[in-house]
């Protein structure tokens, strides 16, 4: 019996070491089939879970007509499209079609991001239902997520980043939709961001935690408008203690001069922060914004720099 065992603990550390070897750190998607997989999701199911270094996957061009999940176990993922206006991730999953009761929204995505450690890159993501109610095109529940040059499109709710302890960064990234297109507990820096206005309605609906220090922040952006849009406010709470800041943003005329609404909460104006400082553009006329949103002083803020804002993984993370 005692060989036995020493037999079957030989053959399984062997196993165990081949799986080790073969575990893929770089891997291609492409439709034509000159890479290893076809599918986005195809590509994530194969990949190692909770990995010793990051993954990356490269995806060539083509629409990809797929809901793509990166599972909590699927954790320092990369995934780099090879032309940002070219790879591009459509579903058009909405509320209605769902039907899955009240909360049929946070089973529409496109795009779910459960890991942490993420970075996407060259990306177009999109939930291409059009003007039917809550669709959401992203939606990123782990922690420590980087959105660099992407394209992420959509209507109501385009952008869903929950977590009371979730820390995400956009950079370069266009975001364009509806109503509350940018919306959740997380806390997120966009820094120089095309942030794009569809129609008269909210841009940001935070639900931010009491007690939180940040929520949205939004760094050197462009707040733009299609042609429809007239009068867009900055936001309103989702939650009471909801918490946005604009700073150094070009904010077009289709702002509205009070800045912001209270959502018919009026208990949210002595508990919600919202605030801006040095913003430029038509939009960014102070003189009307409701007396319960701030203007920060210079040294208020200069505590919205990114690395304060996102902490000590934000510094690790832009020195690999």
């Amino acid at each position: 019996m005692k060989g036995i065992a020493v037999q079957f603990l030989l053959i399984f550390l062997f196993s165990t070491s081949s799986a080790q070897t073969h575990i893929q750190y770089k891997m291609i998607v492409a439709q034509d089939g000159s890479g290893a997989y076809t599918t986005i999701q195809d590509a994530i199911d194969a990949t190692k879970a909770f990995p010793d270094k990051r993954i990356t996957i490269f995806i060539k061009n083509g629409i990809y007509h797929e809901k793509v999940r990166v599972p909590s176990w699927n954790s320092m993922l990369s995934l780099i499209g090879e032309d940002v206006d070219k790879t591009i991730i459509t579903f058009d999953d909405y509320f209605d079609k769902i039907n899955r009761g009240r909360n049929s929204t946070f089973f529409t995505s496109t795009f779910l991001v459960e890991a942490n450690d993420f970075y996407a890159e060259n990306l177009t993501i999109e939930n291409s239902a059009g003007k039917v109610g809550q669709a959401v095109a992203l939606h990123v529940g782990g922690d420590r997520c980087v959105f660099k040059n992407c394209r992420i499109l959509g209507n109501q709710d385009t952008v869903y980043l929950y977590g009371e302890k979730s820390n995400h960064y956009f950079s370069g990234c266009t975001i364009e939709g509806t109503t509350d297109f940018i919306f959740g507990s997380a806390t997120a820096v966009f820094s120089n961001c095309d942030i794009i206005s569809k129609t008269n309605s909210f841009i940001t609906a935070a639900s931010t935690p009491q007690g939180k220090v940040f929520g949205l922040v939004f760094l050197e952006c462009n707040l733009l408008a299609k042609e429809e849009a007239k009068k867009v406010y900055l936001g309103r709470p989702w939650r009471l203690y909801a918490k946005t800041v604009f700073i150094n943003c070009f904010m077009g005329e289709h702002i509205r001069p009070e800045g912001w609404q209270n959502w018919g909460k009026s208990e949210a104006e002595s508990n919600t922060y919202y605030a801006e400082y040095n913003n430029s553009g038509a939009g960014a006329k102070t003189e009307k914004r409701v007396i319960w949103s701030h203007l920060l002083t210079g040294d208020e803020a200069q505590k919205y720099t990114v690395e304060n804002i996102l902490g000590d993984w934000f510094l690790t993370f832009t020195k690999k």
